[in-house]
């Protein structure tokens, strides 16, 4: 990214996408500029916040008001956190750009062990969870499950355990400017971007304050649905295959029906055959159908051409 000559440039931005965050604001603030302040690098706070009902805007601007390297960024609307984590990124002005969230869940302690890994000739380190507290079963098998259907399915290989938790050089952030996907998903983004990466292993806290704003059964499944659908191709191939056997054996069903009547065997009717070959065959078309629309509705999401986000204002950015 061009600099106008005399333009402060922070040696790490950090994006921090929030909604209904109030209470974990200061803490989290705390704790990053305690970090800074053994670091001594310079650095900006990039709050990008969906409009919330409670007051989280307002303590972020009481916050700029007391340390002037807090920025914010409103949306019109609420457009989500993948999206909210995109514009933090594109409009951050640092030479590297940390991704974090505001609960706590990740340490902003990580960062300075992260920045130092930068200085081994790494583009990327990202952190992955040695453990997660405060994540039910159910949500761990679903996120196993989900990235080894990813990484088997997909075109790029996504690290496993991990987030959106990472640090990137301003090279990272210029190749992901120039994707300009609208579906956001970073995890994926930045492993097609490629380039030399690496991990450092931590274990992650439980939420500082709060609960998480987004269904943790659903949220995750949508997030690997989209990962899958938009790295790799791999599914409709599947289905194809499926198709081709299906077609096969029903085929040979009805040969041999037809062997039966041929050597004088008398076939009784079976109604709950009937039934359940034809539920097998709807189930199996529905399924066809609905992993279609999928492909087709990113296609068409990528057509229309619309904005990622749309930001209402900005407070503290030059």
């Amino acid at each position: 990214m061009n600099k106008f000559v005399g333009e402060f440039v922070p040696d790490i931005s950090i994006v921090v996408p929030v909604y209904k965050e109030e209470a974990n604001i200061r803490p989290f603030l705390a704790r990053v500029e305690a970090v800074f302040g053994r670091m001594g690098k310079s650095y900006e706070v990039i709050f990008a916040l969906d409009p919330s009902p409670d007051r989280t805007e307002e303590i972020i601007l009481e916050e700029i008001n007391r340390n002037p390297n807090v920025k914010l960024m409103v949306f019109s609307r609420r457009f989500g956190q993948p999206a909210a984590t995109m514009a933090g990124i594109l409009g951050c002005s640092g030479d590297t750009c940390v991704v974090i969230d505001v609960d706590l869940q990740d340490q902003p302690e990580l960062i300075e062990q992260m920045y130092a890994k930068l200085g081994e000739g790494y583009e990327v380190v990202y952190a992955k969870r040695r453990s997660r507290k405060g994540e039910t079963l159910i949500k761990r098998i679903i996120a196993h499950a989900g990235y080894s259907l990813i990484n088997k399915f997909s075109d790029v290989q996504i690290p496993r355990n991990t987030g959106d938790f990472r640090i990137m050089t301003r090279r990272v952030i210029e190749e992901l400017r120039q994707l300009n996907e609208t579906h956001g998903f970073l995890r994926g983004l930045v492993a097609y971007v490629g380039f030399k990466q690496a991990f450092i292993e931590y274990d992650r806290d439980e939420r500082y304050a709060g609960k998480g704003n987004y269904n943790r059964l659903t949220g995750s499944l949508k997030i690997g649905l989209n990962g899958l659908i938009s790295f790799s191709s791999q599914p409709l191939f599947i289905m194809s295959i499926g198709g081709f056997i299906l077609a096969g054996l029903s085929f040979l069903l009805g040969a041999w029906y037809v062997i039966q009547k041929l050597i004088g065997f008398e076939l009784t009717p079976g109604l709950p055959t009937t039934v359940l070959v034809v539920s097998f065959f709807a189930g199996v078309q529905l399924l066809g159908l609905g992993l279609i629309g999928e492909y087709v509705g990113r296609i068409y999401d990528e057509v229309k051409r619309r904005p990622m986000y749309i930001i209402d204002k900005k407070t503290n950015f030059d």
